[in-house]
């Protein structure tokens, strides 16, 4: 892997905004810069839209929802078939772009490769799979007749830590679904969705079905499209609390919404665990992607009797972890996304040893260039510490202990945020219970990652409303119609 083959693929990604199936530049021809988190260097200028861009997105959107609506179900799913097909014939120059503009390992990116395609492969069978129903009324006087219809175009906005698998996410099902989207990729990381547009446009999209909207300014950009009475659906990834503000802009007009927010990942362990199997899931659950996830366990409740031997464990684990650019070999843990990223982790990791934790590896920032904070294991931690209320989004794996179930349970729902939950234990019937009592839309019993295309995710509480993936991901894209007809 050459600087030169990295120059290459950098130049190979369009600049400007994806309009109408147009590239072109911002209307006041504005532009925001794209950084390496490995080096801080510059390696991409693209255009930055303005607010009027945006709504030239959703025009594009609005001119050609009607023609892809009616466009059969599997030509749409054959299209996104073609694009899965041209994404894994490309999945080593997808995976080195996410590698540059993110900072995860190359051999992360590649998973993502594969993970972020199987939403494009999915949602190409599921599109003539929506389905209605017909049946008598129950009083015998007529029939009742359900069908399902495309809500319209959908405002897409997708985060920084998984730039191919967020847009698939969200993207395939509306498509799948007859929906047209403007999609709004996270300022630090544009450049894979960027690629990926061009990429479904060779697939056979037709122009105004895809518009990618890039700028640095997003929530200029982002509340006139919200606002707009044309506009039927939004779907984003992000933090809670703006989260909370897209879905008070989206009230207006009463759109439907999916929203995947925070989450603050409970990770327990048992006293009867396979510690083989606790160990090898921690590490996956916490360290994937440098910790920047919001399935990442957050807290790792650990029973008394066990929890010397973990800590011991992970942190030997750790404490070997090579840590650098993800596309040098070995790398496991890459940079952080940015400066207040590293500023966040080290003032938690501060807080956690001011109220009594004790570090066992790592626990400081590295010197420049780049944003790097080193692996962490933190043991001693107490509700208490800002670590056990705050999403981490970080390479810290954070210890407290528990001496009954009941104290776990109690532990493990003390946030307000409920995405997904890990549980080890070799009880089948405690491991029911768990399923039964820990308030989390997902849960891992037994392993470290649970997101599936196939499966739905989302969250309770404040984590969010909706669920993306499955059989249920495509129906947050379609709405029903009942007809009664005479008998």
């Amino acid at each position: 892997m050459t600087h030169t083959r990295e120059t290459e693929l950098l130049d190979s990604v369009p600049d400007g905004l994806y309009i109408g199936g147009q590239w072109r530049d911002s209307a006041d021809g504005a532009t925001l810069d794209v950084r390496d988190p490995a080096t801080g260097e510059v390696i991409k200028t693209i255009a930055s839209a303005t607010p009027a861009d945006g709504i030239s997105a959703l025009d594009a959107a609005c001119d050609a929802f009607p023609v892809w609506a009616a466009t059969p179900a599997r030509e749409r799913g054959e299209i996104l078939r073609r694009a899965f097909d041209l994404l894994m014939e490309r999945a080593d120059q997808f995976a080195l772009l996410m590698t540059l503009e993110m900072g995860k390992p190359l051999d992360q990116s590649l998973g993502e490769v594969t993970y972020g395609g199987e939403f494009l492969r999915w949602f190409a069978e599921e599109a003539p799979r929506i389905a209605g129903r017909y049946g008598a009324s129950p009083e015998g006087t007529g029939r009742v007749i359900v069908t399902q219809h495309p809500v319209g175009p959908c405002f897409l906005i997708t985060p920084w830590n998984f730039p191919l698998a967020m847009a698939t996410r969200k993207i395939a099902p509306a498509l799948a679904a007859g929906c047209t989207v403007v999609v709004k990729p996270a300022s630090l990381t544009p450049l894979t969705t960027m690629a990926l547009a061009a990429l479904l446009e060779e697939a056979g999209v037709p122009a105004g079905v895809v518009n990618v909207v890039t700028t640095s300014s997003s929530g200029a950009v982002s509340e006139p499209i919200i606002r707009d009475p044309r506009l039927r659906k939004l779907s984003f990834t992000g933090s809670t609390s703006v989260g909370v503000a897209l879905l008070e802009q989206a009230a207006g007009g009463v759109l439907r919404t999916s929203m995947e927010l925070g989450g603050n990942a409970p990770f327990v362990v048992f006293e009867d665990a396979d510690m083989d199997a606790a160990v090898e899931g921690a590490m996956a659950a916490k360290f994937r992607n440098i910790g920047q996830a919001c399935t990442a366990a957050n807290r790792f409740i650990v029973h008394a009797s066990v929890a010397e031997e973990f800590a011991v464990r992970v942190t030997e684990r750790v404490a070997a972890m090579r840590m650098g650019r993800g596309t040098d070999d070995g790398v496991a843990i890459g940079p952080l996304i940015d400066a207040t990223a590293v500023d966040k982790a080290d003032a938690l990791v501060t807080d956690a040893v001011g109220h009594g934790a004790t570090v066992l590896a790592g626990g400081s920032r590295v010197d420049g260039p780049g944003t790097f904070y080193l692996p962490t294991v933190v043991s001693g931690v107490v509700p208490a510490a800002d670590i056990w209320r705050e999403e981490i989004f970080g390479p810290v794996l954070a210890i407290a202990t528990f001496s009954t179930e009941e104290e776990a349970v109690a532990m493990a729902n003390d946030t307000e945020y409920g995405l997904v939950s890990y549980v080890y234990t070799q009880s089948l019937a405690r491991g029911q219970r768990m399923i039964e009592q820990l308030a989390t839309g997902m849960m891992g019993l037994n392993v470290g990652v649970v997101s599936n295309a196939a499966a739905p995710f989302g969250g309770w509480k404040m984590s969010g409303l909706g669920r993306e993936g499955g059989a249920e991901g495509i129906h947050e894209y379609l709405q029903s119609k009942y007809t009664m007809t005479p008998a």
